[in-house]
C-alpha cells in the first residue's frame, strides 16, 4: 500500500498519506495486456496500480488481450513489471463471491499467497450475488466462513482483506457493518467504493465519514449524471464509472475525509476508458 511516512498536522495529529492509483479495469475494453496496462499507468503518472487476478487459465489473458493475471503464473511477473516502471501495488482485485465458499475460500487463500510474493498488501473481495435458495442468516454464515478461512492465511502473511460494498447486502450501511463485524480480525477492513455507495442510494461522503477508521483502500469511482438518473437505487454496484471530477462525487471532500485518519489510503481509480484514466489523475492531482 502507501508508505509508512505520515504527515503531521497541528489540528489533526497524525494523518496518513493519500495516494493515487489506477485499477487496471481502465484498459479492459482496449484489449491490452497486463504489462501494457502497467506501462500506461506509469506514463500517466500514477503511483499505484490495482491489478486483477484470476484462478485458472482463460484464453484472452493468455493471448495478452486482457489485463487480468492468472494466479497460476509466477507472482514475480507482477512484481517485475511494477518495479520496472517505478510503481507500487495498492491491492489486488480478487473478487470471489464470499457467499459462495466453494469459490471464495480457495480463491482468496491463493490470492493471499500470491499477493505475498508479488508485494500487494491488500486483496479486495465482496459478498457476491444472492442465491435464491438461501436465507439472509444462512448467507451471513457462508460469508463468515469464507472470510474466516481466508483470514487465517492472510494474518500470518500480513495481508489484509478489503471488503467492498458491491452486491446483495453491502450496499446498505447497517448490513455492510454486519459484514465487517463477522470476523474479529485486524486484517479485515473496508474497501470503500464511492460509486457503488452512491448508486445504492446512500450519500457516499457521509458513509465514508462514518466508517473512515475501518477503510483501508478506496475505489475512486465517479458516476455520471446520466448513469445516476438511470440506475441509482436500481442496481447493485457497477463495474466502472466515469472520469473522476466529471460526475456526482465531491473528490475534495473525499480526500479531506481520508486525510483525517492515521492510516494511509490509496484512491484506486475505477473508470472505463484510457482517456478517462488520464482525466481522472489530472483532477485528483489538482486536489492533492
Amino acid at each position: 500500500m502507501a508508505s509508512n511516512h505520515l504527515e503531521t498536522d497541528r489540528n489533526h495529529g497524525f494523518m496518513g498519506k493519500v495516494g493515487i492509483g489506477l485499477n487496471l479495469e481502465a484498459v479492459r475494453t482496449s484489449h491490452k495486456s497486463f504489462e501494457w496496462g502497467v506501462e500506461f499507468a506509469a506514463d500517466l503518472g500514477y503511483e499505484y496500480i490495482e491489478p486483477m487476478v484470476h484462478w485458472g487459465r482463460e484464453l484472452l489473458s493468455e493471448a495478452r488481450y486482457f489485463h487480468s493475471v492468472s494466479m497460476l503464473d509466477d507472482p514475480w511477473r507482477i512484481r517485475d513489471a511494477v518495479e520496472k516502471h517505478g510503481l507500487k501495488l495498492s491491492a489486488f482485485s480478487s473478487h470471489s463471491q464470499a457467499s459462495k465458499p466453494e469459490i471464495a475460500v480457495e480463491y482468496l487463500k491463493q490470492a493471499a499467497r500470491f499477493a505475498t510474493e508479488a508485494g500487494a498488501p491488500i486483496i479486495n473481495t465482496h459478498e457476491g450475488h444472492k442465491q435464491p435458495w438461501t436465507t439472509m442468516e444462512e448467507d451471513f454464515v457462508l460469508i463468515r466462513y469464507s472470510l474466516m478461512e481466508a483470514l487465517k492465511v492472510c494474518e500470518r502473511r500480513g495481508i489484509k482483506i478489503g471488503f467492498e460494498m458491491h452486491q446483495t447486502y453491502s450496499l446498505k450501511p447497517e448490513l455492510y457493518d454486519r459484514c465487517l463485524d463477522l470476523v474479529d480480525s485486524p486484517n479485515l477492513g473496508a474497501n470503500f467504493d464511492t460509486g457503488n455507495a452512491y448508486l445504492g442510494g446512500e450519500d457516499p461522503h457521509e458513509w465514508l465519514e462514518r466508517i473512515k477508521h475501518r477503510v483501508i483502500h478506496i475505489h475512486a469511482k465517479d458516476i455520471s449524471i446520466e448513469q445516476s438518473d438511470a440506475e441509482r437505487g436500481k442496481v447493485m454496484g457497477t463495474a466502472v464509472g466515469c472520469a473522476c471530477g466529471e460526475g456526482v462525487i465531491d473528490w475534495q471532500r473525499i480526500v479531506s475525509i481520508c486525510r483525517s485518519v492515521p492510516q494511509d489510503i490509496v484512491l484506486s481509480v475505477e473508470c472505463g476508458t484510457l482517456d478517462q484514466a488520464e482525466r481522472s489523475i489530472e483532477h485528483l492531482r489538482s486536489i492533492l
